[in-house]
């Protein structure tokens, strides 16, 4: 006691020499609890986690794995100093860089966390250039707001108006938003289509009139090559503001056709049609028959409507379908001595 008593007689900077050394062994014993923490605890923690199925555990691992050491002395200095009175000067010194250095590591576990998370979605998504290119420009905005979020927490702490701060950025924003709105609404366009993926690169989609095969889909544009070979670049925000066909998802094609014969037609050939029709159909390989059905009289002719599906998304091949099922039907009406109609008129004159 009387050892304690002397020590505690002993000032310097407004703290006894007593201070200093239970300052001093805080320093040491947290330094000691933390590398235990480092070394032994997160080496059995990333045992238990090599024995799980998912991957993410792992991550969180190696998230604490990769904090610098110094990390735990700022750590430990920074709990130590408490237990002594130091000057403002050198107060405030220390704890600028301990803010400093937090909000580092801090940042620094939350880019990874990101990086980890957009790298697992992307995987999963499917890796191509499109993706990459996403995955990229999400990270950048990432990181761009975790520094900006750090660095308001840093001027925060030393006593900086932030909120006057956020309002003057918040209107310069605004003013920067007006100035570039198309590129914007273009690049949070680009943003829904890959998440969304309503299309994708190699995919046959029409939009109005227009039509063709999916290129490339940037981050401003989407480049189509088109049925007669030029490149038509649309605006993303266009494409997400309009109906877009596309025939990737087609499994089969639908044919609906209307043909229509002579009103001098006998009856008993007439109720062979829909027969003829479908017999027609069903031999022709890679189709299923739907209907044929006698539908109206119309004003020269006796019309009959056909559906049939061609099982392919292939347009060539239902073009080849298509053209074959025409032929066939044009010889077995002839062969059965129905002719097709066209538009004709009957004057009748009335001899008194």
């Amino acid at each position: 006691m009387e050892f304690l008593g002397i020590l505690k007689q002993y000032t310097f900077w407004n703290n006894s020499l007593y201070d200093y050394i239970i300052s001093l062994g805080a320093f040491i014993l947290l330094l000691i609890v933390l590398k235990l923490f480092q070394v032994v605890i997160l080496s059995r923690l990333r045992k238990l986690a090599k024995k799980t199925k998912t991957n993410l555990d792992d991550a969180l691992i190696n998230f604490f794995n990769s904090i610098k050491p110094p990390f735990y002395l700022i750590i430990a200095l920074w709990l130590s100093i408490k237990f002594v009175t130091l000057p403002d000067a050198i107060d405030k010194i220390v704890t600028f860089f301990f803010v400093i250095f937090i909000v580092y590591e801090v940042v620094r576990v939350g880019e990874k966390i990101a990086e980890y998370s957009l790298q697992a979605y992307s995987e999963k998504r499917g890796q191509d250039k499109q993706n990459a290119s996403i995955v990229q420009l999400t990270k950048l905005a990432v990181r761009i707001l975790l520094w900006s979020i750090g660095l308001l927490m840093i001027l925060s702490n030393f006593g900086v108006n932030i909120s006057s701060l956020i309002a003057s950025l918040g209107i310069g924003g605004i003013a920067i938003a007006l100035a570039v709105q198309n590129v914007l609404s273009d690049i949070f366009s680009a943003f829904s289509i890959y998440m969304d993926k309503p299309f994708e690169v190699g995919d046959y989609i029409m939009i109005g009139t227009d039509s063709g095969t999916v290129e490339k889909i940037g981050l401003k544009s989407t480049r189509i090559k088109t049925m007669r070979g030029e490149e038509l670049v649309v605006p993303n925000k266009e494409l997400t503001s309009v109906r877009v066909q596309n025939f990737k998802k087609l499994k089969k094609r639908r044919d609906l056709f209307i043909f229509g014969v002579k009103y001098e037609t006998a009856q008993e050939k007439l109720e062979k049609i829909p027969d003829l029709v479908k017999e027609i159909v069903e031999n022709v390989e890679g189709t299923e028959f739907a209907r044929c059905h006698f539908i109206e009289f119309a004003d020269s002719s006796l019309n009959f409507e056909t559906v049939y599906f061609v099982n392919s998304d292939d347009y060539n091949l239902f073009m080849d379908v298509k053209q074959k099922v025409n032929f066939e039907l044009f010889k077995k009406l002839g062969e059965e001595g129905i002719e097709f109609a066209y538009p004709t008129q009957t004057l009748f004159i009335n001899k008194a």
